[in-house]
């Protein structure tokens, strides 16, 4: 079992960057495979980026793919998302996930994921 928190959200300008963390409070994160999603609402929550274990491979939704970067420094038991080029359909409260067994095919769909952490709000605006 795993507890995740996470923290680095807050206002940003569009055009800029924050980066995200979740911090696995207990358990050993590098056994998981790590993902985020984030949540408007009234919205589903969606997909935003996933880093398989053991397989390292990263995967990321079409409207993030070349701005964002997830990673995760086992060291500090972290994972990080990386956001750039933030715009204003980027605000959401983000979620950090964590999953021992899924599969690649289940990975962009939030019901398949065991943990979660309490999420971190990001609004992009000027």
């Amino acid at each position: 079992q795993v507890q995740l928190v996470e923290s680095g959200g807050g206002l940003v300008q569009p055009g800029g960057s924050l980066r995200l963390s979740c911090t696995a409070s207990t358990g050993t994160l590098s056994r998981y495979t790590i993902g985020w999603f984030r949540q408007v609402p009234g919205k589903e929550r969606e997909f935003v980026a996933a880093l398989r274990s053991p397989a390292r491979t990263q995967h990321y939704a079409d409207p993030v793919k070349g701005r964002f970067t997830i990673t995760r420094d086992n060291a500090k038991n972290t994972a990080y998302l990386q956001m750039n080029s933030l715009k204003p359909d980027d605000t959401a409260v983000y979620y950090c996930a964590a999953d021992a067994r899924i599969i690649l095919s289940s990975l962009r769909n939030h019901a398949n994921w065991d943990y979660w952490g309490q999420g971190t709000q990001v609004t992009v605006s000027s």
